[in-house]
């Protein structure tokens, strides 16, 4: 005996539910500046790829292909200053990392919550100053006529008053501190607000178990923080090719003796931009570190997906 046809399946249309109304409002300004700020600057892409005449118009000005990233590859500097900016960042992400999760388990093991939230102020403080504060306190440190750092060698060992500004042998050090002054006191709160949400149910069968505060970091606390330093450093790695311009622009007073060690692409760009005033050049500069940083992020998400699928980022 024949079946009967069976029936078309219909296609279901895309319904908002009374229930999520609220929450889409909720979200639609949000939505919205991510549309102008983030989406619709993309266009100005295409400024990489033309010799932008302010005359005519981005849009009407001459292309001129890969010409912009030629300039930026073909320079003598193009080396040393792709060096310098992924040097420095994986510098940075690890020694930052490590150094946060230890401050945030330190903190965590404060009795006194008054101290601990304290020391978080503390510590905290330095991420809300601007580079351009920071070059004024770096140089209050490392003047040649009357930086602390030079009076305290000559009262301590009796040498002589160093040139800091001009002495490149110390500078990636520089950095490296000041770096981590800056954003390790910021980055572990992060850190410690995971600690937080651990269960003390697993300490306390530790300390039954006789483990130290040592085993209990090891074998507890950082199992639980995997997740999170995975999200963070996969991150990182987005911003892996580009440079705090303020950093390594304002706090060695882009002094050109020191270049070799403080010049990264971002720096570079902005100096070519004021001498041979090229938008072009500056916006393939741009995109290159946008689209190695996103490969980089899609890259390592995969290889962790693998491995882990719940560390994953998306």
């Amino acid at each position: 005996m024949a079946q009967p046809p069976a029936k078309p399946i219909k296609k279901k249309r895309f319904r908002i539910s009374k229930d999520d109304l609220t929450l889409h409002i909720m979200a639609l300004p949000a939505l919205v500046v991510l549309l102008l700020f983030s989406y619709l600057p993309m266009g100005g892409i295409i400024i990489a790829f033309k010799k932008l005449n302010v005359a005519k118009g981005i849009f009407a000005s001459d292309w001129i292909g890969f010409k912009n990233f030629e300039f930026l590859f073909a320079s003598t500097d193009a080396w040393n200053i792709t060096r310098n900016t992924v040097v420095y960042n994986v510098i940075f992400i690890l020694l930052n990392t490590f150094l946060s999760i230890l401050l945030a388990i330190m903190i965590s093991e404060l009795h006194s919550k008054k101290l601990a939230k304290t020391l978080q102020t503390f510590f905290i403080m330095p991420h809300f100053l601007s580079m351009a504060v920071v070059s004024i306190i770096v140089f209050a440190f490392l003047s040649a006529r009357s930086g602390y750092l030079n009076g305290l060698l000559f009262d301590l060992f009796g040498k002589q008053p160093v040139d800091w500004y001009s002495d490149r042998t110390w500078w990636p050090l520089f950095f490296v501190v000041i770096s981590a002054w800056k954003g390790v006191g910021y980055n572990s709160i992060v850190y410690l607000a995971a600690i937080t949400g651990i269960s003390k149910e697993f300490y306390e069968a530790a300390v039954i178990d006789g483990a130290t505060k040592v085993q209990q970091a090891w074998y507890i606390t950082l199992p639980h923080l995997k997740t999170m330093m995975t999200i963070l450093l996969l991150m990182a790695l987005g911003g892996i090719f580009r440079g705090d311009f303020g950093l390594f622009y304002l706090v060695p007073q882009n002094n050109g003796m020191l270049y070799p060690v403080t010049d990264v692409i971002d720096t570079y760009v902005y100096r070519a931009m004021t001498e041979l005033n090229n938008p072009g050049m500056a916006a393939a500069a741009g995109l290159y570190q946008s689209l190695v940083g996103f490969i980089l992020v899609v890259t390592m998400n995969k290889v962790i997906s693998k491995i882990d699928a719940d560390s994953a980022l998306f």
